[in-house]
């Protein structure tokens, strides 16, 4: 099963000054070759993060993160029947009393759609999504 990966495993990374190349080959020692890629919703996370940062210099080696990330892995796109799966889910779960974050509900639709685990350090929230396999780094 190929993996779809959280923002929270990049910006656990970039705050302990691990390169998306190590990042990479951490991920891929502890579940294989398999097929790695990032939600549309992931680069946008990404950089909204650059643009929060604290200095010029924070920022620019965001921006080079964030490239970095884009270069070395597919993106898969927030498309219409990703969208109409994330809706139903989210409104599933908001009729049983469930709220999830936006972010949290697109990726993890996105993983669903193409039968993917997501890799996050973020269980608290995608545990909420039915059905969606979920795996730490």
């Amino acid at each position: 099963m190929g993996l779809i990966l959280d923002t929270s495993v990049f910006i656990s990374g970039e705050r302990r000054g691990h390169s998306v190349r190590r990042i990479l080959d951490a991920i891929q020692q502890q579940h294989g070759q398999v097929e790695t890629a990032i939600s549309a919703v992931t680069v946008a996370e990404l950089t909204h993060g650059v643009y929060r940062a604290r200095s010029p210099e924070q920022k620019e080696a965001r921006k080079v993160f964030v490239e970095d990330v884009l270069a070395s892995l597919s993106t898969y796109p927030l498309t219409v029947p990703i969208a109409q799966l994330l809706g139903r889910i989210e409104g599933e779960q908001a009729a049983a009393g469930v709220t999830i974050a936006f972010p949290d509900l697109a990726i993890g639709a996105t993983a669903l759609f193409f039968d993917l685990a997501v890799l996050t350090h973020n269980t608290k929230h995608f545990r909420l999504i039915p059905n969606l396999v979920l795996l730490t780094l």
